[in-house]
């Protein structure tokens, strides 16, 4: 009998003795034996995901960096609390497996789920996405059908009524945000003293809460690289990275992509997040056909598009305060400062201010 090859632990990542043990002890995980083949694979720049198969079936593990922040292994556990919850949904998501709430296993907290056959856009899309302009208007149109999957959640029903604080949360969201930008300023040597329009817009914001608010579950990053395409249609296999998911209006998610979207006569500064760009829906699209598949009011989108620009602005600076700092390579935090004037700029230009 040939001997085994270890397999590798990725420099203390995982730990094979213990983890043996734990898959193999779960009956939710494809496969039988042990996990005779890892691979690790691309997804966020904290997190780690792993590929393994055993018995000729596949499934992806996901667990924190090695070295653990405060919140990293609460974070795990939100992540597959929410993919649990999105079972019977139409949400197009990674089917959850298990989740491994007990440290020891490989030093963190993990969870395991299925695998997705698609790709991220960003950059040059590839295939016919690239060279068939209908299917990069079916990405848009998919967009928004994820999104109204989303807004449809009874978050109480599938237990996530304590996912988030949802008390007085359209009323909070100027505070909350200008509150982490103003904590920059505790940062050696940083002085944003150059961001434009904030106090206008945030009153705007403020003074300008529209009727229509509801409450659900929001994606809380939702944008193209956090979502994946099937390669052979034009259909979403699932979204990904839900480690800012939380409680609030999901409208949010909406400006979330209006905000990331390029059109002509759009202020110049943005690039598209890929290429090329003819075909998609116009950002009027998106908007009718997310408040048709939603029931929600056409009236209230600027303010959740105006929110989207406020509030991205508000966390990008803090990698430009970190650069500051020695924290980040000073050239992505110029360019994340540079966005964020970009998004204040925008958020005062829907505002009227």
């Amino acid at each position: 009998m040939s001997p085994v090859t270890p397999l590798d632990d990725f420099d203390g990542l995982l730990d094979w003795g213990k983890l043996q043990a734990w898959i193999d002890a779960r009956s939710g995980i494809p496969g039988s034996g042990p996990v005779t083949e890892v691979e690790r694979i691309a997804g966020g720049s904290q997190n780690n995901l792993f590929m393994m198969t055993r018995g000729g079936e596949r499934f992806v593990l996901r667990r924190p960096p090695l070295h653990l922040r405060k919140n990293s292994n609460s974070t795990m556990l939100r992540e597959a609390r929410l993919l649990g919850a999105l079972k019977d949904s139409t949400v197009p998501h990674a089917r959850l497996y298990d989740v491994c709430a007990d440290e020891s296993v490989i030093g963190a907290c993990f969870y395991v789920m299925e695998p997705l056959d698609g790709f991220s856009p960003s950059g040059p899309l590839p295939g016919r996405y690239a060279t068939d302009a209908a299917w990069r208007r079916a990405m848009g149109e998919e967009f928004m059908k994820a999104a109204a999957g989303m807004s449809a959640i009874d978050y109480a029903a599938v237990g996530l009524a304590d996912y988030g604080k949802v008390e007085n949360w359209h009323e909070r969201q100027v505070d909350r945000w200008r509150s982490q930008l103003e904590g920059y300023r505790e940062t050696p040597g940083y002085a944003p003293d150059d961001l434009p329009d904030i106090d206008r817009v945030g009153r705007w914001l403020m003074d300008n809460i529209p009727a229509d608010r509801r409450i659900g579950v929001i994606h809380g990053d939702f944008q193209y690289p956090n979502v994946m395409y099937r390669h052979d249609r034009p259909v979403i296999a699932g979204l990904i990275d839900w480690e800012l998911s939380t409680l609030g209006d999901p409208m949010l998610d909406l400006g979330w992509v209006l905000q990331s979207w390029v059109e002509p006569g759009d202020l110049p500064g943005r690039n598209t997040v890929v290429t090329p760009w003819d075909g998609f829906l116009t950002r009027e699209d998106l908007i009718r056909l997310y408040c048709e598949l939603t029931g929600r009011d056409i009236a209230a989108v600027p303010w959740f598009f105006t929110l989207a620009c406020y509030k991205l602005g508000c966390i990008l600076e803090g990698t430009y305060a970190r650069s500051i700092a020695g924290e980040a390579p000073r050239e992505r935090g110029e360019y994340f400062h540079a966005l964020t004037k970009w998004l204040f700029t925008r958020a005062a230009q829907l505002a009227g201010v």
